[in-house]
């Protein structure tokens, strides 16, 4: 009995030493205590996010994921494939808890949007003031053709906590599936994940009768929402992503 006394907490902390181990090589954040504690937690949430997939029959880790988003239903979705020869499924969709501004793209630094339009995910941030953040570039080129040419704003996250001034919220358990998702996919190779950002789901009638009446007298509203509608019809039908191009009027064009 002695010698299971004894060996029992060093075989439990081996155990643990190891499951942090394997999920610190593809996760972002420092070496130090706060650190570890991190790596510890999202090891957990990777045992939760790992069962989940199974249960939906998709594989861990995905080569690939898709987060789009829709700021009138407060929707965040993550989409995944198991390589490059299948198509995207649907893993989870997520409750935006807080966001700012109305319909239409950020164009300057205080207006308080969230932005519309095409992004990817260009930080991992460990240490962001709500628990998790991953970033996204915005302005891209279209916005710094756009918007405000001296201050078009910045700094716009997917983040935990219930607190927005231009970011999307979707508090702390989501982002942090999310986080170990998008680590996942990076580990895997995946550069360049995308984020796109859609002000309803146009396929919702509920959501585009408010859409069309908000934008029904603002022309450049109409023409906008046209263009960026584009993508969303092709991924619905194709559960593929088509090449995002923007051309010198700082317009999508969609190929």
């Amino acid at each position: 009995m002695k010698n299971l006394k004894i060996k029992y907490p060093i075989l439990l902390v081996f155990s643990i030493m190891l499951s942090t181990f394997a999920f610190s090589q593809y996760a972002y954040f420092g070496d130090n205590k706060a650190a570890y504690r991190l790596a510890a937690m999202l090891s957990r949430t990777e045992d939760s996010v790992i069962k989940q997939f199974q249960n939906k029959k998709l594989n861990w880790p995905p080569t690939s994921i898709y987060i789009r988003s829709f700021k009138y239903d407060r929707q965040l979705e993550v989409w995944v494939k198991a390589d490059s020869s299948n198509k995207f499924r649907l893993f989870k969709s997520y409750k935006i808890c807080m966001q700012s501004g109305t319909m239409g793209p950020k164009r300057m630094e205080g207006d308080y949007q969230v932005p519309e339009g095409f992004y990817h995910v260009n930080e991992f941030n460990p240490n962001s003031n709500y628990h998790l953040s991953l970033g996204i570039n915005y302005p891209n080129a279209s916005d710094r053709i756009l918007s405000d040419s001296v201050k078009p704003g910045g700094s716009i996250y997917i983040h935990g906590n219930c607190v927005s001034t231009g970011c999307i919220a979707i508090t702390d358990e989501p982002i942090e599936e999310l986080y170990v998702i998008a680590s996942a996919a990076k580990s895997q190779g995946q550069e360049f994940i995308p984020v796109h950002i859609f002000p309803v789901r146009y396929n919702n009638h509920t959501s585009l009768e408010y859409l069309n009446n908000t934008i029904k007298d603002n022309a450049y509203l109409q023409h906008f929402n046209k263009n960026i509608r584009e993508v969303f019809d092709y991924f619905e039908f194709n559960k593929e992503l088509p090449v995002i191009l923007v051309n010198r009027r700082g317009e999508y064009v969609v190929n």
